[in-house]
C-alpha cells in the first residue's frame, strides 16, 4: 500500500482562505493519506485569553496541567473537528483522532532533564494495524498533536515527530512518503530569497551545506528527523508551501525533496 503522511502547522490553520484552499488540495491528493496537525498559535491565543499564559524554552512548550487542557481543547477539539468537517465537505471521509483514540500513539512523560517540560510526550509506539483498518475501510485519519500513556494520562507532543513517527512505523509494510508543508518554499539557499530553493538534498550534500553554514538554526533537527525517517526506510521527505502539495504529487520540481545517497553499480 502507498501512503502519504502530511503534516500542516500554524501557518495553514490559522489563515482561514490558505486552510481552505490547502483541504481543497488535500482531498484531490491521490491515494491513501494521513493529515498531521498541530497549532500551537491558536492554542497560545485561546490560552491567554483563559489566563494560562504561553511559556516556551528554545521554542518548545512548557506544558503545565492549564497548557495541557488548553492543548487538548484547542489541537483535539476546535482544530481537529474543524478540518474533519471540512473534509467531510470535500467528500473526503475523514476521521480526526488523538493517539488515545484506538491506541493509536502511546508515548512517555518526557523525563526531566535540565527543563522539566511538563505534560509533554515522547512517542513510544504506533498503532499500525489500527492505521491499516481505517485506510482499508476508505477512512482518512486526521491526527492531532495529543497522544497518552495508556495509564489514563494524555500528553502534547509535537506534530512533526508525530509524523516522522507514523511514517517510520508504517514504512515497514508499505511504501511511505512524508510531507512537511511549513511557511517556506523549500530548504532555501538564501532564507530571505523564496525562490533560492534547494531542490534535492541527500547526505552528502546535506554535509557539504551544514559545512559552509547555508543549512543551520531550526532547519538543522527539521533535516536531522528527515534522514532519521529515510533510514527507517520511507521512500522520500519533502519540504515546502502547502500551495505545492499537489505538484510534489506528481513530481514536478517544488519544494525540497530529501533522499539517502543513492549509489550506482557498475
Amino acid at each position: 500500500m502507498k501512503i502519504s503522511i502530511i503534516k500542516i502547522g500554524g501557518n495553514v490553520i490559522d489563515f482561514p482562505e490558505k486552510l481552505d484552499e490547502f483541504l481543497a488540495l488535500f482531498a484531490k491528493f491521490p491515494g491513501n493519506k494521513i493529515l498531521v496537525h498541530g497549532g500551537g498559535v491558536m492554542a497560545s491565543r485561546f490560552g491567554e485569553s483563559l489566563g494560562v499564559m504561553p511559556e516556551m524554552v528554545d521554542g518548545r512548550r512548557i506544558t503545565d496541567k492549564d497548557t495541557l487542557d488548553v492543548v487538548t481543547m484547542v489541537y483535539a477539539g476546535l482544530i481537529n473537528k474543524n478540518l474533519v468537517a471540512k473534509l467531510q465537505a470535500l467528500k473526503v471521509n475523514a476521521i480526526g483522532m488523538t493517539g488515545a483514540d484506538g491506541n493509536l500513539i502511546r508515548s512517555i512523560k518526557r523525563p526531566v532533564k535540565g527543563i522539566d517540560y511538563g505534560f509533554v510526550g515522547d512517542i513510544q509506539a504506533v498503532n499500525i494495524s489500527l492505521i491499516d483498518a481505517l485506510l482499508s475501510a476508505g477512512l482518512q485519519p486526521v491526527v492531532n498533536a495529543i497522544t497518552h500513556d495508556k495509564k489514563g494520562q494524555l500528553l502534547n507532543t509535537n506534530a512533526d515527530s508525530i509524523a516522522s513517527a507514523l511514517a517510520t512505523s508504517l514504512a515497514a509494510e508499505h511504501q511511505v512518503n512524508l510531507y512537511f508543508c511549513f511557511n517556506k518554499s523549500g530548504v532555501l539557499v538564501d532564507e530571505k530569497n523564496d525562490s533560492s530553493i534547494i531542490p534535492l538534498i541527500n547526505e552528502d550534500i546535506y554535509a557539504e551545506l551544514r559545512k559552509e553554514n547555508v543549512i543551520h538554526s531550526g532547519m538543522i533537527p527539521k533535516l536531522d528527523n528527515a534522514f532519521a525517517a529515510l533510514e527507517k526506510g520511507v521512500n522520500h521527505v519533502w519540504i515546502g508551501k502547502a500551495e505545492n502539495l499537489l505538484l510534489a504529487a506528481k513530481g514536478k520540481l517544488s519544494g525540497t525533496t530529501i533522499e539517502r545517497n543513492r549509489f550506482d553499480l557498475y
